[in-house]
């Protein structure tokens, strides 16, 4: 099986503007599965509203196109249902961070089976560029004119405060990087967070003196560096990127069987 059996090709052509980055992470997502040849009957996508959101009408598998912000506690619904699925939740930075948040960290914090992807652009695309909790301090959105005032969040920390027991960045310039982190997580058990870093030329980048994707593109790739390897001379804007936290810890749905074993007499 092929990744074009993974797709519904009758919503094609996509409808992410030239040069966005969430075609690479949708390309990512699909070589993993195929890589870890999962069968697409046990493959849940849950997402919410936004660019990012539109994964779930692209891909082959059962999937729910839902709320702003709500694609987690739908993705927690399922999985409590039915523990024995795959469930893949693709987000955006406003959509897991912002109206999401609260939903975030708690499945982070219960440490529930869920591959959460939040695709971070830095602004809210398709809703009208407003600066999301990724934007950084200066940049430009439509509710930031003179500039963003707001401190931005860093995913890879907030995963990790939380709970999380596998979080992970890449970046869409490093897509064989990207194919392999998401194969882990996907194959890990518990709470997995990888950002992807994902350039909008549209919205992010003509606001922002970078409106050219293969520009942004060379800005992943100069500003970032692979885990453990950053230095001072690299400068505050350089991120890590690589796989920060990967541990075995109880996972949600198993120790929520326990109780109802325990509760029936069984456990």
């Amino acid at each position: 099986m092929g990744t074009r059996d993974y797709i519904r090709e009758r919503f094609f052509p996509h409808l992410w503007c030239p040069g966005c980055g969430h075609g690479t992470v949708l390309n990512c997502l699909l070589r993993a599965i195929e890589e870890l040849s999962l069968e697409k009957s046990d493959i849940v996508v849950t997402s919410g509203i936004g660019c990012s959101a539109r994964i779930s009408g692209y891909v082959d598998f059962h999937s729910l196109h839902t709320l702003h912000g709500r694609a987690l506690a739908f993705a927690t619904g399922v999985k409590f249902s039915r523990p024995e699925l795959t469930i893949i939740t693709p987000m955006g930075d406003g959509d897991a961070l912002a109206i999401g948040g609260n939903h975030f960290i708690h499945a982070a914090r219960r440490n529930i089976d869920i591959t959460a992807i939040v695709m971070n652009n830095r602004i809210y695309g398709m809703t009208g560029g407003q600066y999301s909790p990724m934007t950084q301090p200066g940049d430009m959105a439509t509710t930031s004119p003179y500039g963003n005032i707001d401190n931005s969040f860093d995913a890879v920390k907030l995963a990790t405060a939380a709970g999380a027991s596998f979080v992970a960045r890449t970046t869409t310039y490093h897509a064989r990087e990207g194919i392999s982190i998401l194969k882990k997580a996907i194959q890990h058990k518990g709470f997995s967070m990888v950002e992807f870093l994902s350039q909008c030329p549209t919205q992010y980048g003509r606001r922002n003196q970078a409106a050219d994707a293969s520009e942004m593109l060379e800005y992943f790739k100069t500003h970032t560096v692979p885990k453990g390897s950053l230095t001072k001379e690299h400068g505050p804007d350089v991120l890590e990127r690589g796989i920060f936290v990967q541990e075995e810890r109880r996972e949600y749905c198993e120790a929520y069987e326990q109780v109802i074993d325990a509760a029936s007499g069984e456990g």
